[in-house]
Order: structure tokens, then sequence, then C-alpha cells
């Protein structure tokens, strides 16, 4: 069906693991858990927004709705009038887990609006890494939910910047999600002030390590994850997510917080410890945690034309 507004795109943006261990505010992972969007331009004022998928429940479908106020940023920062909008939105990242799904719907519309304004405004992938982190605070996340792979993530002078990395193929995540939520802001009040330089310059040996460990020698991963900056300040904030990255560690396994937790992620050495990790985590950890397998998603975000008979719009 042709909406009123005449131009449709679809998005998809991955799952992203931030921090990694040391890597506090600088170090993002895209996994290949993805969302799913249908996006199209309605006449101004009008909002038809549906959500199915994993948090569909706990999403709003008004001018509050994430995406659809990223769109409206994203026109105000190119100086056009925002459309109306249609969004058909199919949630596959677990909300207030530690998996990024607030960059991702920050990403996911900042490509929408990209899409809707092909033609008539440019936003590169400065620009759209600017916007993100605009909204969204620092760039760890969006990063590597925008461009996929393994991302460093900083600021300078002239704003946020990237360097995106190719994992090494033995590189294979496993990531174990449990029931409760955890905010990103209740998980920072709980950081330390100040940190001592000694735990400063542990991090920043391990952080370049891992770089390492993810691009050339997985074999290093475990030392590679090591930190001292965050993860314990947050094991009060997430007692459950701290024991059990302790009992993988204690069995060989790289696991740290992912992003701001209280979701776990295990870097494995090949995929066959995935299993191995599953079976430490079904036998010894407290409480429920459901395993996700993922990819490495090399892509990031993208968008497209929609599939013939995507759009569905009630007139």
């Amino acid at each position: 069906m042709t909406t009123p507004g005449g131009r449709a795109v679809e998005v998809r943006v991955p799952a992203t693991s931030a921090n990694l261990g040391p890597g506090f505010d600088t170090l993002g992972l895209a996994l290949s858990i993805y969302d799913e969007l249908t996006v199209a331009a309605l006449a101004p004022g009008e909002l038809d927004i549906r959500v199915e998928g994993t948090g569909a429940d706990e999403i709003p479908t008004d001018a509050s709705n994430l995406i659809a106020r990223t769109v409206r940023y994203a026109y105000e920062a190119v100086g056009r009038p925002a459309p109306g909008l249609m969004i058909r939105a199919r949630n596959g990242i677990p909300h207030g887990r530690g998996l990024g799904s607030s960059g991702a719907a920050v990403a996911a519309g900042l490509l929408a609006a990209k899409g809707l304004l092909a033609g008539e405004a440019e936003l590169g992938d400065a620009d759209l890494l600017r916007l993100a982190t605009e909204i969204e605070g620092h760039p760890d996340n969006v990063a590597p939910a925008l461009f996929g792979g393994l991302t460093i993530a900083w600021m300078d002078e002239s704003g946020p910047q990237h360097k995106k990395l190719l994992v090494h193929r033995g590189v294979a995540p496993v990531v174990f999600v449990p029931d409760r939520t955890m905010s990103t802001s209740a998980a920072r009040s709980v950081l330390l002030p100040e940190v001592s330089r000694e735990d400063a310059v542990f991090n920043v040996s391990r952080s370049a390590l891992l770089i390492a460990a993810l691009t050339q020698s997985p074999e290093l991963l475990m030392a590679a994850t090591e930190d001292k900056l965050h993860q314990d300040s947050r094991a009060i904030a997430m007692p459950e997510t701290y024991r059990l990255v302790r009992v993988l560690r204690d069995a060989g396994f790289a696991a740290v917080v992912s992003g701001a937790g209280p979701s776990v992620l295990v870097l494995v050495d090949g995929p066959g410890g995935r299993l191995d990790a599953a079976r430490v985590v079904e036998e010894s950890a407290e409480g429920s945690w459901r395993a996700h397998m993922p990819a490495v998603d090399f892509k990031g975000g993208t968008v497209k034309a929609p599939a013939e008979g995507a759009l569905e719009h009630d007139i």
C-alpha cells in the first residue's frame, strides 16, 4: 500500500556488548541478534507504531517512542521538517539486559532517517555517529550498532570517533541473559569516582591486550578480559551476575559483564567451547539464565527499500 508520505525503508540493527571487560566506555562488539523495522513517511502529524517481539509490551507507541524521537532529531539536524511516521518493529534484542537495546533503537532511527532523506539530505557515517552520541550520551554501544564488528570509540575536539576492526574467526561469543533487568543509570551510579594509578595501568594493559586477542590471538582472551575499573564496583548492584562471572572465569572461560549488565558475555576460543560454558552455567549458576550463541555481526546496521507487501498502514 502506498502511504501518504510516499517513501519507506527497512532497517536492521544488531545487538551490542560494550566494555568487554577492561575497555570501559571504549570497546564494543556487534552481535547477530537483531531488531528489524519497516519505517514509512506519513502525512505530517500522523504516528502509527506497532511493536512485536522482545519487550514489546514495555515500548511506548506514542511520540515518546525512542525510534520516532530519533527520526525527528535527525530531520531537525539537517533542517528538514519531520514527516509523520509508520513504524513496524520486530524486536529480537533483550531490553535492559546490557545488550545495547537503546543504542540499537537510536541507530535504527538514524538509519531510517538516512533512508527517508535520501536525495534530499546526506547523513554520512560521521554524522550518524555524532547524532547517535548526542542522543545516547556515549559512543561505545552506538558505534558497533551502526558499523558492526569490534569498534574502538573515543571523543576528541571534533566529536566522537571510531575505528572498526575485524574479529578473528576463532572468537565465538555466548551471552547468558537473566530474567531481571538493570538500567544503565543504576549500574553507573555505583561506580567509584576515582581509581588508583595501579588499576588504571592494569586496565590500559588489558585493553591493549584485548585488541590483540580479539583480532589475532584468541588464546589470550582469558588474561585480556581482566578488569579493575568497573565490574567489582557493580557487584553490589547485580550480585548474581558477579557470581556467574566468577564461576565461569574459575572454570577457565573469559567471562565479563555485558555492557551495564546484568547479562554475562563469554568470549570463547572456538565455537565448541560455547556448549561447555553453557554446561557450567546450567550446573553451577544461581537463578535462570538463557543462553544465546550469536556470531559476531560484521555489517552493522543496514537500511534498504522495503520488500513487496511490507507496508501495512490503516488510513
